[in-house]
């Protein structure tokens, strides 16, 4: 079979040309209505890009008399030429854009590292983006920049500790090449963007990583909160409580949210609702990952894509090129772009906000992993069972409990007990690594200038303990009891944890002979670097006892239209 340059047969090629012909004659007849039947037409040349091979063309006689053809005739010959004549154009045109010369790319736009958003650059071997030259090169001529991870990056995921933002903020140890106002300053273009905000908060660290002035980041977009690593929580936690005291804890900062979820980026708890909430409000908008310094942003986002890719093919390519997790407050250093939805619209993670009133501002950059908890957390009280039992045993009161004694927390914290009641209790919730010391606070100066550095870690070791700026800072706090059956409150170390003041510790609650004294105050003295700010809340509450003594408010119609809802 002869193929024309269209791949259709010879034949299907020739009654194309012979009914063009055709309308030609016809059309020429209207146009010329004296002709004679036998005019000769001027013969038509095609254009050589549109045939490849020439074919014979019989003569189409118009007919006459009973053969001429009926005014139906003509007009679907008229048709069939008009509609040749625009498929031959079409054709011409593609064929002229073919052979335009393709225009020259920017050269000038800078590629990122997939990883951490740093700009690529081969020129300072020890700072963020550096790619071996060669290798720049290489991936560049092959336009596979984009595909590059920078050698910051592979420490990173190595699990080498290496800041790289300094400043109010920032990190002293470590080489600084960004600054925390820098790394800000590229989040204040969502002001004025339409954008969906994801927040990120640690439950862990919940006041120091809330960043209670979003609104200047965010401006007027919708934000759906997220609070990360609830798989840390102590056991039998009931999570109906945590949902509850997180929505309270949202409606006093007056922050409005659509709605909140529990998430676990290591156990995939709650992420599926979180990408249902996304999918629902996005409405083509892109999506924008928004938190504090060393919330889990990049670990989120690849438990999103994770999840997402299950039905998302997109989402399942996206996974290739992911950004970098690790425990360095700032791995991310500019937005990294990720393509990973189906319907449009791109996912963002973004340089995470440091703050300066959280611990890991002012620990040494070696010492930063030991702030971020690697295990489900697990109280320790103060005093301990042991000290109520055997002063039980012997007939003795509980002298005065905490009365006179000071509790290190690591070489970070120190917390001197000024008068208490006998039967108060103070459970310390917190990374595993940092230990915690209780001396008669008569000693406690000398106590901390001997083990600064060997018991008290961090500073992990005497030669970061020189360099260490100390606990320069006081805070006095009157804590009231109102209920013998629930904790006064919360008190939470901004980048470290909390610690939970009880009237009586659960453990040694039931060997109570006689009726508690409750009618009192708590009055302590907490020694923490400058910066580090605490705060005082109601409760969280965990574990099996939280589930006991946790309230429910009771809310009128207006506050449940208003109160966003919880998923877990």
């Amino acid at each position: 079979m002869v193929l024309c340059h269209n791949n259709f047969p010879a034949r299907d090629c020739n009654w194309a040309l012979k009914t063009s012909a055709m309308a030609l004659k016809t059309l020429s007849t209207f146009l010329t209505p004296l002709s004679l039947p036998n005019h000769t037409f001027p013969k038509i040349h095609t254009k050589p890009p549109l045939i490849l091979c020439e074919f014979s063309r019989p003569s189409m006689p118009e007919g006459t008399g009973a053969a001429a053809p009926s005014p139906g005739e003509k007009f679907l010959q008229h048709h069939h030429s008009f509609e040749s004549s625009k498929l031959i154009l079409k054709e011409n045109k593609k064929n002229k854009k073919k052979e335009k010369p393709l225009k020259p790319s920017n050269s000038n736009a800078v590629t990122s590292c997939y990883g951490c958003g740093a700009p690529l650059q081969t020129s300072e071997s020890d700072a963020p983006g550096f790619v071996d030259p060669e290798t720049y090169e290489l991936k560049k001529k092959h336009h596979q920049l984009r595909t590059v991870l920078c050698g910051r990056c592979r420490l990173l995921s190595h699990g080498k500790m290496i800041t790289a933002v300094g400043g109010h903020g920032g990190y002293s140890g470590g080489k600084q090449f960004i600054t925390a106002e820098d790394l800000r300053q590229k989040l204040t273009h969502l002001r004025n963007a339409k954008a969906l905000i994801v927040k990120l908060v640690d439950v862990v660290d919940f006041n120091g990583s809330f960043l209670s002035r979003v609104r200047d980041l965010a401006g007027a977009n919708p934000i759906i909160m997220v609070v990360t690593k609830v798989d840390l929580l102590p056991r039998d936690t009931d999570f109906n409580c945590i949902g509850d005291w997180v929505v309270e804890a949202i409606t006093r900062k007056k922050l409005n949210v659509l709605s909140v979820h529990l998430t676990s980026s290591k156990s995939l708890v709650g992420i599926t609702g979180v990408i249902s909430e996304i999918q629902k409000e996005k409405k083509g908008r892109d999506v924008y990952i928004l938190g504090s310094a060393n919330v889990g942003k990049s670990a989120f986002i690849n438990a999103l894509l994770k999840t997402m890719a299950i039905n998302d093919p997109v989402a399942a390519s996206a996974q290739r090129y992911k950004p970098v997790q690790s425990a360095v407050p700032g791995t991310t250093l500019g937005p990294i772009p990720i393509n990973a939805f189906l319907g449009g619209g791109k996912l963002y993670d973004t340089p995470g906000v440091h703050l300066h009133h959280r611990q890991t501002a002012v620990v040494h950059s070696e010492d930063l992993s030991s702030l971020a908890p690697k295990s489900r957390l697990r109280g320790l009280s103060f005093p301990s069972s042991q000290v109520f039992s055997d002063s039980t045993k012997e007939g003795a009161p509980t002298a005065n409990g905490l009365n006179g004694f000071s509790i290190f927390w690591g070489g970070l914290v120190r917390i001197d007990i000024l008068k208490a009641l006998p039967e108060t209790c103070l459970t310390f919730y917190g990374p595993k690594r940092i230990p915690i010391h209780m001396v008669p606070t008569e000693k406690a100066d000398e106590f901390y200038q001997k083990e600064l550095g060997v018991l008290l870690t961090p500073p992990s070791s005497r030669e970061k303990a020189e360099n260490w700026r100390g606990l320069d800072s006081e805070r006095k706090l009157q804590i009231k009891f109102e209920d013998a059956e629930r904790p006064a409150c919360d008190i939470a170390i901004s980048g470290l944890g909390w610690l939970t003041v009880e009237p009586v510790s659960r453990s040694h609650k039931f060997k109570q002979q006689k009726p508690m004294e409750i009618a009192g105050e708590l009055l302590i003295a907490i020694h923490l670097p400058k910066p580090v700010e605490i705060f005082v809340r109601p409760p969280i509450p965990v574990g099996k006892a939280g589930a006991e003594w946790y309230q429910y408010r009771e809310l009128t119609d207006e506050e449940q239209e208003i109160r966003p809802k919880w998923y877990f």
